[in-house]
């Protein structure tokens, strides 16, 4: 029995000792060995696929590898996060999303088979405005004028959103709660084809990102009567605090998570090459371009950030009895 028990010791020790010599090879292993995935949870031609690209350029550049993007939209954004949420954390996906999927869904959609703040560890913020753009067609010159014809005619105007759980869709709800008119509301599958219909005359207006609609702004095919707050770009429209409607606070921001259990070391590495490209006058500006800045807070600053965020639009969802079939 003791040389028994002597032979099964000496066997356990001998496979720890292999286990520990080939360690520091495979934790040494370069990453990424292969093309990288960021799974976008709206379709293409919006803010957040833009902001997307704009990022896996500029990592593919700095780590010698493919930083892909994959487009997974539908469901104001739970397709694509449930798909990240149960993807092997090897670091090899991640998903960039709006703030849809990550500070607003858990409070509108029951029985989500993820949960943001459990199943999702932030890299990187870059928020934005958003401005209120309506087709020019509808002859409003300002945000007082277009208040006026929504009264005048309620549930008339329709708009379009990237889904009930999108800032879009909680930019126009907070609209009515301060100014008493009602909207009927148009959902897609991101604000891409939401565009599409703007243009044609099917909507007459949505909350967009600053980013996406910034071209369409300028060549005068749609008009931005206010926005969320001051940019730049647009030193001509005035804020909606400004246009008369103060107090709504919603934005656009775009951010890049990991599911939970990736390492550290990659999560770590991400958010300093991207604090420093944030740092960087040609990637700065880039983002200054689409109307964005990039939040640079430590990891646990973003996290303790987007959990504000959250308890607020909660407190806005549920005061508003506003649900995901709205």
């Amino acid at each position: 029995m003791a040389r028994s028990g002597f032979r099964v010791i000496f066997h356990a020790l001998a496979g720890a000792l292999v286990c520990a010599l080939m360690q520091p090879a495979w934790a040494q292993e370069a990453w990424p060995n292969r093309p990288v995935k960021l799974v976008v949870s709206s379709s293409p031609g919006g803010g957040t696929d833009m902001y997307a690209r704009m990022v896996g350029q500029a990592l593919s550049e700095v780590f010698k590898q493919q930083f892909v993007v994959e487009n997974r939209p539908g469901a104001s954004g739970n397709i694509g996060a449930a798909s990240v949420a149960k993807s092997a954390p090897d670091g090899y996906t991640f998903l960039v999303s709006a703030n849809t999927s990550l500070t607003i869904n858990g409070s509108l959609f029951k029985n989500l088979s993820y949960d943001a703040e459990r199943d999702f560890v932030p890299i990187m913020r870059a928020p934005g405005p958003l401005a209120l753009v309506v087709n020019p067609a509808l002859k409003v010159r300002n945000l007082q004028e277009f208040i006026a014809l929504a009264k005048k005619e309620p549930g008339k105007l329709s708009f379009g959103s990237a889904g009930t759980g999108s800032t879009t869709y909680l930019g126009v709800r907070m609209l009515e709660e301060k100014t008493g008119a009602s909207f009927l509301h148009v959902p897609y599958k991101g604000l891409g084809p939401a565009y599409q219909d703007l243009l044609a005359g099917q909507i007459q207006f949505m909350f967009a990102d600053v980013a996406s609609a910034l071209s369409l702004i300028r060549s005068g095919k749609v008009m931005a009567l206010a926005l969320e707050q001051r940019t730049a770009l647009l030193p001509g429209v005035p804020t909606l605090t400004e246009a008369g409607v103060p107090d709504l606070n919603t934005h656009s921001s775009f951010s890049l998570v990991a599911p939970t259990g990736t390492p550290a070391a990659i999560v770590e590495r991400l958010n300093q090459e991207l604090v420093q490209l944030a740092k960087s006058s040609a990637f700065a500006s880039k983002l200054e371009a689409q109307g964005l800045v990039a939040e640079m807070p430590s990891l646990s600053g973003l996290a303790a950030s987007m959990k504000q965020e959250r308890d607020a639009y909660a407190s806005f969802i549920k005061r508003n009895n506003i649900t995901a079939s709205d």
